[in-house]
């Protein structure tokens, strides 16, 4: 029995890690960018929401809800001004612009609230738990996993069932043709972007309840995303929610083997699915 509640705790926590992960997996299946401040971007969510907490007074739950139009336009500023101007046959500039913005982030942040551990405030909520039979789960955990099952689900809504998802499809396949037909590819990837900031601060509140986190700690977040997007496939949203729960429970389970292992046991999952499935487990059939 002890096995299957760390099996199912690792479970809910590759839901946080499909959360850092989908937005990621968003913007790099739409224009091929690999954002390497994506980690420093969930930090800041977690911080802003932090800031409307203090100063308002509110919930982070109604914080969160203030955020997302906040994040989105900067996601949508940074992309349309920033980073659209690095997109190119060359993958290099994007990775050095991006990296370079990871480290203003960091250092932003610590000038702005220094390298204290912070942490939102939590309420009876946050602390619940459910008895599922012998097993007690977290409601936190239940309802980070519930929220990235509804992201993908909305996202692939988003794809495949509107005019905006049609855009993103056809701007990723060929943004040439499809400049053609009207659409205008900067602003798309500035939507792309924006989309992916919203999930990100979603991510950000659900880091910020369950944990502390301080400026520096973005970069080991986008290694996870980075691995819970390779090992589900680049572009597959449903392959990002499975990557984050393997990694999740081979998490789980190395810690309780021996705590010194946790970390390991995903980085060594990461590469066991890399030696059987070197393109990921449902890779994209047109890459």
């Amino acid at each position: 029995m002890i096995w299957i509640d760390t099996v199912i705790q690792g479970v809910l926590l590759g839901g946080l890690y499909a959360l850092f992960a989908s937005g990621l997996s968003l913007v790099f299946g739409i224009m091929r960018l690999v954002n390497l401040a994506h980690g420093d971007l969930i930090v800041m969510g977690a911080y802003l929401i932090l800031v409307l907490v203090t100063l308002l007074g509110l919930s982070p739950f109604v914080a969160v809800l203030i955020a997302m139009p906040m994040m989105f336009a900067v996601g949508w500023l940074l992309q349309k001004f920033l980073l659209n101007r690095t997109l190119g046959d060359d993958i290099l500039p994007p990775l050095l612009v991006t990296f370079g913005l990871s480290i203003a982030l960091q250092n932003a942040l610590l000038e702005g609230f220094s390298a204290d551990s912070q942490r939102l405030p939590t309420n009876a909520l946050t602390t619940a738990s459910v008895d599922v039979g012998p097993i007690t789960l977290g409601v936190m955990p239940l309802l980070t996993f519930g929220s990235a099952v509804l992201v993908i689900v909305a996202l692939n809504q988003l794809f495949y069932r509107t005019e905006l998802g049609r855009a993103f499809r056809a701007t990723s396949d060929d943004a040439t043709t499809a400049s053609l037909m009207g659409i205008k590819p900067g602003n798309i990837f500035a939507t792309a972007t924006g989309i992916a900031l919203v999930i990100v601060t979603i991510a950000a509140l659900y880091l910020g309840l369950r944990a502390n986190f301080d400026p520096n700690i973005g970069p080991a977040r986008l290694i996870y995303a980075f691995e819970a997007v390779i090992i589900g496939g680049l572009g597959s949203l449903w392959g990002t929610l499975l990557g984050g729960i393997i990694i999740g429970v081979a998490q789980t389970v190395g810690a309780a083997i021996n705590p010194e292992w946790q970390i390991l046991a995903g980085h060594v999952a990461f590469l066991a699915v890399l030696l059987i499935r070197p393109r990921g487990l449902f890779p994209r059939v047109n890459d």
